[in-house]
């Protein structure tokens, strides 16, 4: 009879055995364990390590603090069921599996991993509704189809699946027989690994191949960074692998591999140093990062940054901001604007951006004769997405006639050139 089991080998993998294994008994998972069977009891609290002690499954609450600074917010974060770093101290979650789904802390008693008889995987939350009667909600599923005869298959795997991390031998780019694309997308903030703003993938089209890009995901939508080994400032992956082995920060950590056959068309890099952890990752700035585990300083560095400006995300710090790449964060409120949330700025989700200390005036287009509004000029910016200049072409308006545009209340901005040479300014009206 076939009997499907999971096991964990640095990233997950369902499998499919036809041949005799013993399932499980009920008993719960062991922590020095690397497989779930079919009938084994697997909640919060328990965990299955990898055969090389490097990674654990489980269920894990993100904090503030992970790959990042400490910070003051006391925000309560969902549980979810993750793959992470088992041996070091600084809590880095390399896959989740629920991103959009959180547990939340009353169902968490009531909360288990477990194998269906179709052989998924499934996270369910079970409800006694009644003395007689359980119910169960799945709140995440590897939604598998029906298993070839074979003796025996990967069903599923993690690496399919990424979510803003790639570990060695994980794969960016897609599959040309099922469609499968993988793509990285950044958490929500540093306590949601909900979808985020940002997305790192490959791109081949008719006009493009094999292009690395990094875009914003969400509205307003833009690639802000591509990479390509046949651009012409691109380098072919024998010389990049070459300049890596010659770099004693990368040499045996990062060696770039690209794959272009009649199956499948991916990125990935291996680390040949075992001792070693690396993990490439697209971080909530937007920015992608290989990060390096540093066993003196017990802390990760990144000996690899794209873009190098963080100011080159597009709209990574939100409305009503200006980024100066001058701090960190690398944003700042407009004049007469503050944080509409200090405490997701803290967090690295700066979505929200700024609001008005003051609401508009607008009395003008009321009938008042006048409006206490005023532009704030800021020397020196670029606007960033020039479609709001077809939907706000009443604001396109020469210096002298800033205080006419004051009386359409919809007009938030204005931007003017004097000449060709001039440096491009903007303004925002507040009271």
């Amino acid at each position: 009879m076939p009997t499907f089991h999971t096991c964990l080998r640095g990233l997950l993998i369902l499998t499919l055995h036809l041949h005799a294994i013993p399932p499980g008994t009920g008993a719960a998972a062991r922590d020095d364990d690397d497989t779930l069977m079919p009938g084994q009891a697997f909640t919060v609290g328990n965990k299955l390590v990898s055969s090389n002690d490097k990674f654990a499954l489980g269920f894990f609450q993100p904090s503030a603090g992970n790959m990042s600074k400490p910070s003051s917010s006391t925000s309560p974060a969902g549980w979810y069921l993750g793959i992470w770093f088992n041996k070091i101290p600084l809590f880095t979650p390399v896959w989740v599996a629920n991103r959009e789904r959180p547990i939340l802390e009353p169902y968490l008693s009531a909360t288990q991993l477990q194998i269906s008889v179709d052989g998924n995987l499934l996270v369910i939350v079970s409800n006694n509704a009644t003395t007689t009667q359980t119910q169960s909600v799945v709140i995440w599923s590897t939604h598998i189809a029906k298993a070839n005869n074979t003796a025996m298959v990967w069903l599923w795997q993690s690496f399919d699946y990424p979510t803003n991390a790639l570990l060695p031998h994980a794969k960016i780019g897609w599959n040309k027989v099922t469609g499968l694309n993988r793509v990285g997308i950044s958490w929500k903030s540093q306590i949601d690994p909900g979808l985020g703003s940002f997305h790192v993938g490959l791109e081949t089209n008719a006009t493009t191949r094999n292009n690395v890009t990094i875009r914003r995901r969400i509205y307003p939508y833009k690639t802000y960074w591509w990479w390509s080994p046949d651009t012409a400032g691109g380098m072919k992956i024998p010389a990049l692998r070459a300049l890596l082995h010659m770099n004693p920060q990368t040499s045996g950590l990062v060696v770039p591999e690209y794959v272009d056959d009649s199956e499948e068309e991916y990125y990935m890099y291996t680390s040949p140093d075992e001792s070693s952890s690396t993990l490439f990752s697209i971080d909530t700035n937007g920015q992608v990062k290989m990060n390096v585990w540093s066993h003196a300083n017990q802390s990760w560095y990144s000996i690899y940054v794209q873009p190098v400006d963080p100011c080159s995300p597009y709209a990574t710090c939100g409305p009503f901001t200006v980024c100066t790449g001058s701090s960190d964060p690398p944003c700042e409120c407009m004049e007469s604007f503050s944080r509409t949330s200090p405490q997701d700025w803290d967090l690295g989700d700066r979505t929200g951006g700024c609001s008005r200390n003051t609401p508009l005036d607008c009395s003008a287009n009321t009938g008042g004769s006048s409006s206490t509004d005023v532009f704030h000029p800021i020397a020196r910016v670029t606007c960033e997405n020039q479609t709001h200049d077809v939907q706000c072409a009443a604001c396109l308006v020469s210096e002298t006639g800033a205080r006419s545009t004051l009386h359409y209340a919809h007009c938030t901005a204005l931007t003017s050139v004097t000449s060709r040479s001039a440096q491009p300014r903007g303004a925002a009206p507040n009271s």
